[in-house]
């Protein structure tokens, strides 16, 4: 969208804003294990509470960015727009020092208790070396955000260790539905923990490896996990759980980018890998006798020695499901189930 087509919208705008049986075991000991880092997780949100939205990706649009607004507004919460936030500039969102810049803001803005990214798209990378990530530690926030933002949560993870939010962004998604922005608003305004469920409507529902993990959960887009440097904002992933989802990428690159990550030795001391939507490119056309994707994920996957749970409603796919990055989870492939602790407190 051009810069001066671009709809007015105020920089700062106020506005008003369970699973049962083994899961019931796993949310006890998830419950437990977040309440020993309490410290580092950022406040529930509550109404009245602000919201600080930059753009560190691609670009939106007004009306995008409104849905968003709109639904926080439902819940009684504030937002305010960083400057460049509507910006248009190529395929990002404003210039790289304007991004910056505005991203900076919000990490250290010392009122707001969440930072809830624009978009995703690209550009997150071009940045987020000169990001104060450890401003989060003088003002805790919850960072909430996915795709091009899994860059962000791994720098928050490795720098900081304070929980964050794969979740849906302002710039609300057609893919989005009444189901998850319930599972966001209880995310960011209940510090109860999260149970995922395999869904056997998601592709990735075949991707099984039988066991039980716990540990803490790390991850996100796994394209964005590839092209991070081995020596930048890689988090202790020992004993860890692996969230992965990925969105129109070719098999023969995903068989490629887990494959860069393994020889890596990222997956070397992993506890658990816990896989959500795979969104298949639509140029990437089967033909009978090559693999399909969940062949490619257990080819690669389903020899590292540990559980894999896939189907989790998590990604770009349809009617995803917001998740904790960063607390203690539980991976059960007998009950289908993921438990992830709280990455807020009461």
């Amino acid at each position: 969208m051009r810069q001066d087509a671009r709809p007015a919208l105020s920089r700062r705008t106020l506005i008003g804003g369970i699973a049962a049986g083994a899961a019931i075991a796993a949310t006890h000991a998830a419950s437990a294990s977040a309440e020993t880092t309490g410290r580092r997780r950022p406040k529930k949100l509550v109404p009245g509470d602000l919201v600080v939205v930059p753009a560190p990706g691609g670009p939106s649009t007004a009306a995008a960015v409104a849905k968003g607004v709109a639904i926080l507004e439902g819940w009684g919460l504030r937002v305010e727009l960083t400057e460049h936030a509507l910006d248009t500039f190529g395929y990002l969102s404003a210039p790289d020092a304007d991004r910056l810049a505005d991203l900076n803001y919000a990490l250290a803005h010392p009122e707001a208790k969440a930072l809830m990214t624009v978009r995703g798209g690209y550009g997150t990378t071009r940045i987020i070396d000169d990001a104060d990530i450890e401003a989060l530690d003088d003002h805790p926030k919850l960072v909430i955000g996915y795709s091009d933002i899994t860059a962000l949560h791994l720098a928050v993870a490795e720098r900081t260790g304070i929980p964050t939010l794969h979740s849906p962004m302002m710039a609300w998604s057609s893919n989005n539905t009444d189901a998850t922005a319930e599972s966001l608003r209880k995310a960011v305004m209940t510090a109860d923990p999260v149970v995922l469920k395999q869904d056997e409507t998601v592709p990735t529902h075949e991707v099984l490896v039988p066991g039980t993990a716990t540990g803490r959960l790390i991850g996100g887009n796994l394209s964005l996990m590839a092209a991070e440097p081995d020596e930048s904002h890689w988090p202790d992933l020992d004993g860890a759980i692996l969230l992965v989802e990925e969105v129109d990428e070719a098999r023969y690159r995903v068989d490629n980018m887990l494959t860069r990550l393994i020889r890596a030795g990222h997956f070397s001391n992993l506890a658990g890998i816990a896989v959500g939507q795979f969104e298949l490119d639509p140029n990437d056309e089967y033909t009978e006798g090559e693999w399909t994707m969940n062949e490619v994920l257990m080819d690669r996957l389903g020899d590292l020695g540990v559980p894999v749970l896939g189907g989790l409603r998590v990604g770009h796919g349809l009617d995803p499901r917001v998740v904790p990055l960063g607390t203690e989870a539980t991976l059960d492939t007998g009950a289908g189930t993921l438990t992830v602790g709280a990455a807020v407190k009461n």
